[in-house]
C-alpha cells in the first residue's frame, strides 16, 4: 500500500456549490493507483463537500436555495455573528453537510455513479480561497 496526499485550492465568489471533480480525477490519473481509497478533506468550518448530480444545473441550485431556507440569515437568532449575518449560519451549515469524504478508487478512477460529481459547498457571501486535502490510500 502506498500513502499520497495533494492540497486542491478551490476558489469561491460567494455561496453556492462549486465541481472540482476533474481537479481529483487530473490528480489522480498522474498515480499509480489501481484500487483504493481517497479521503478528501475541507480545511474550513464555514464551507463543507458534498457528492451531488452534476448534470442537472437545478439540482445544486435547488440544494443551495433550501439550505438557505433551512438555515435563516437573522442575527438576532444567534451569537456568533462577529463577521456578519452569515457567519454563524455558515457553521450550522457546514455542521448540517460533511467535510470529509471517503470515495473508493477503482481501476485507477473514482468509483463516483454516472452523474455523481464532487463539490465543495461554499457558506459564505463573499469570496473566499478554500483548501482541501486529498489522502490516497492505493496499491
Amino acid at each position: 500500500m502506498k500513502q499520497q496526499t495533494h492540497q486542491i485550492h478551490i476558489a469561491t465568489h460567494g455561496k453556492g456549490l462549486y465541481e472540482f471533480t476533474r481537479e481529483i480525477q487530473a490528480w489522480l490519473r498522474g498515480k499509480d493507483a489501481n484500487t483504493g481509497l481517497l479521503t478528501i478533506f475541507c480545511q474550513h468550518t464555514s464551507a463543507s463537500l458534498v457528492i451531488q448530480e452534476n448534470a442537472d444545473p437545478d439540482v445544486v441550485a435547488d440544494l443551495a436555495d433550501f439550505f438557505t431556507r433551512l438555515v435563516p440569515e437573522d442575527t438576532h437568532l444567534y451569537r456568533h455573528t462577529a463577521e456578519g449575518a452569515d457567519d454563524m449560519t455558515s457553521h450550522i451549515r457546514s455542521a448540517l453537510t460533511q467535510v470529509q469524504l471517503s470515495i473508493p478508487v477503482h481501476n485507477g478512477k473514482l468509483a463516483l455513479g454516472t452523474w455523481q460529481g464532487v463539490y465543495l459547498f461554499e457558506h459564505r457571501v463573499r469570496a473566499h480561497r478554500r483548501s482541501v486535502v486529498l489522502h490516497l490510500l492505493a496499491e
